[in-house]
């Protein structure tokens, strides 16, 4: 059997008895990083009094997640192996999707264990109302790719939350300022550790708060914008002060053409 179990994100207090219990019974534990799973079980050992046999490690990162579960077989699974993400919940831009697909392929019973999650922490923290929510995960770091994801993000008409490095933050923060200078943002800053910080205010405001170096892991949870879903046009897109290219992959996304011929028809127009 297979069991994806989440970790605390900060606070080590987060883990769950459910999470404790399984931890307890693992013969086989599938890491994102070994060392850092390793860890934790020695803090859960000593502050939770977890109890547990010597299993194995196995590394499952985003690197050889493929290849990994290319070689599996079902009699894997005759053991008890668990998935263990870094932090928070495995799937969640982190590995562990492709497994849970193994196993319904392949006739594996599996388990998913609900826990801690940055992106529902943040979303709830921000008071944004709109129930309807997208998550993006982290944006392209630079380019044309990174301006349409962008352009998505601020104009999908859904409250929408992204990850980003802190060194990439700022530059987030300034690309917002001139493409939607008064649309509110929340960031949340080492959610459930000691220095967590909530901000919230336009980009600009948020950038004079922010006079110290970036430092830590942080949340940007996006207001939705006035257009509603659907409503967002093809004009309403040719009208943003973007590249093309960038303007045909969010022409596509809305009314399902395809993007290169939506880009060429762009540059015959």
């Amino acid at each position: 059997m297979l069991s994806l179990v989440p970790t605390p994100i900060g606070n080590i207090s987060d883990i769950s008895l459910r999470s404790l219990e399984i931890l307890s019974t693992a013969d086989i534990i599938l890491c994102e990083d070994t060392r850092v799973t390793k860890k934790l079980i020695h803090l859960l050992k000593e502050r939770h009094n977890l109890i547990m046999s010597e299993p194995q490690f196995l590394s499952l990162h985003s690197h050889n997640e493929a290849d990994f579960v290319a070689k599996l077989t079902p009699d894997f699974f005759n053991a008890n192996v668990l998935y263990v993400s870094d932090a928070g919940m495995p799937g969640i831009s982190d590995p562990g999707q492709l497994l849970v697909r193994y196993c319904l392929d392949n006739g594996v019973k599996y388990d998913i264990l609900p826990g801690a999650n940055a992106v529902l922490s943040a979303f709830v923290a921000s008071g944004f109302c709109e129930t309807k929510m997208l998550f993006f995960g982290f944006l392209p770091h630079k380019g044309h790719d990174r301006a349409a994801a962008l352009q998505e993000a601020l104009f999908n008409g859904y409250t929408t939350v992204l990850y980003e490095s802190p060194k990439r933050l700022d530059k987030l923060l300034h690309e917002i300022v001139i493409a939607a200078p008064q649309r509110q943002i929340f960031l949340a800053k080492e959610i459930s550790k000691k220095f967590q910080c909530f901000y919230r205010g336009t980009a600009s405001e948020l950038l004079n708060q922010l006079t110290q170096e970036i430092r830590g892991e942080w949340v940007t949870v996006i207001e939705a914008s006035a257009h509603q879903g659907g409503n967002l046009s093809e004009q309403d897109i040719l009208d943003l002060d973007i590249p093309k290219k960038a303007a045909s992959k969010l022409i596509a996304k809305i009314t399902g053409e395809n993007p290169k011929e939506c880009y060429q028809r762009l540059l015959n127009t």
